[in-house]
């Protein structure tokens, strides 16, 4: 697994206060209502570097039609045992471009892509099976709906 959190949600995680007083809270908090872009190739080192590869879809609720930023994008569930899954509205998108998906980056409602050390992000490796995100099939065509069935944070108990 290569899940790699930037710098501005690893900072906003250990703050203190509510969302717009320099403290935002949890990790649900931070990222619910954002989007994913699922892009080829290898993620970068850094979930603060500008995204690498070609993008080829937007992961939302609304099938990659996104409003403002990230807005009415995608929901958490409720965590339990340490694990916080997605829920509804289902988590789907129109490939743009034809590719074979190697990594994904999970923005806030903000959406800043570019290389940023205060946005809120999460990068991971895509696959089959054994990824970060695990989808039914790597390879993507034009024009295709793709739907993320699963998706869980697990935050370990050591």
């Amino acid at each position: 697994m290569a899940l790699r959190l930037s710098t501005g949600l690893r900072t906003a995680m250990m703050s203190a206060g509510g969302v717009g007083t320099g403290g935002t809270g949890g990790f649900k908090t931070l990222l619910d209502g954002g989007c994913m872009d699922i892009f080829t190739g290898s993620q970068p080192a850094s979930a603060d570097y500008v995204e690498t590869g070609t993008k080829l879809l937007r992961i939302s609720s609304t099938s990659g039609t996104i409003f403002a930023g990230c807005t009415n994008g995608l929901r958490f569930g409720t965590a339990a045992a340490g694990v916080l899954p997605l829920t509804v509205p289902v988590w789907t998108g129109t490939v743009l471009v034809a590719g074979v998906a190697g990594w994904f980056r999970l923005y806030g409602t903000t959406g800043t892509a570019g290389t940023s050390a205060t946005t809120w992000r999460l990068d991971g490796n895509v696959g089959i099976s054994g990824a970060d995100l695990n989808l039914s099939h790597t390879t993507l065509v034009v024009d295709s709906t793709l739907t993320v069935k699963t998706f869980n944070i697990t935050q370990p108990a050591e």
